[in-house]
């Protein structure tokens, strides 16, 4: 369900449905095409003032439990290091997915705030690979379910990702299949089924057919 004249937040996703299907359709054929026994890195971004947050490490907890079993996480703490500044280009290829966790507006709060760097690190992956914003209260969420609104100052942008009003994550076929792409292969046979998924179908932010 979309936005009505009365109140545009009132929805269940931002996206379009010709969206949610060619990104289902994505997240089918990586997970289709992901080789056996290949792990899976999941990087968790997050500016410096939520990683020192008390909470920290409880959030952590929660979006690994909300990830397949198997998943290897990543954040700025256990990537980078004085032998190893923080070089993005250098290790975004390599990553499988990303996990955005924003500033809330107020606790509570379906409006996600995330800073300069926070916005570069999801702008370079969110047309190719899994993108989730950590909700706090709500979960994992696909960023294309969200609101997007770019905010001043224009030398370094910030993002604001509004979550709608009426997500429900069991209903989600975007977070089904996001976390279907996420999900590690086993080596064992018949453990996993190829979906065959025409190639047409694996651009999930192209703009739908008029």
């Amino acid at each position: 369900m979309h936005a009505t004249p009365t109140n545009p937040l009132d929805v269940e996703t931002f996206a379009e449905p010709a969206q949610q299907r060619r990104f289902a359709a994505a997240m089918h054929r990586i997970a289709a095409d992901r080789p056996p026994g290949v792990p899976v890195r999941v990087y968790i971004s997050a500016a410096p003032r939520t990683r020192n947050n008390p909470k920290w490490e409880n959030w952590l907890a929660q979006i690994t439990d909300e990830l397949p079993d198997g998943v290897q996480i990543l954040h700025y703490g256990s990537l980078f290091s004085e032998d190893r500044p923080y070089d993005w280009e250098t290790v975004a290829d390599d990553l499988d997915g990303l996990v955005v966790v924003g500033k809330q507006k107020r606790p509570g709060s379906r409006v996600n705030l995330l800073g300069p760097i926070a916005r570069l690190e999801l702008r370079s992956l969110v047309a190719r690979k899994p993108a989730l914003l950590y909700g706090h209260n709500l979960g994992l969420i696909p960023v294309i379910d969200c609101k997007s609104q770019v905010l001043a100052p224009e030398d370094a942008p910030r993002l604001k990702l509004i979550a709608p009003k009426r997500w429900r994550k069991d209903d989600s076929p975007t977070l089904h299949a996001a976390l279907r792409a996420l999900r590690p292969r086993s080596t064992d046979a018949g453990t996993d089924h190829d979906i065959d998924v025409p190639r047409h179908l694996i651009h999930p932010f192209a703009a739908p057919p008029r």
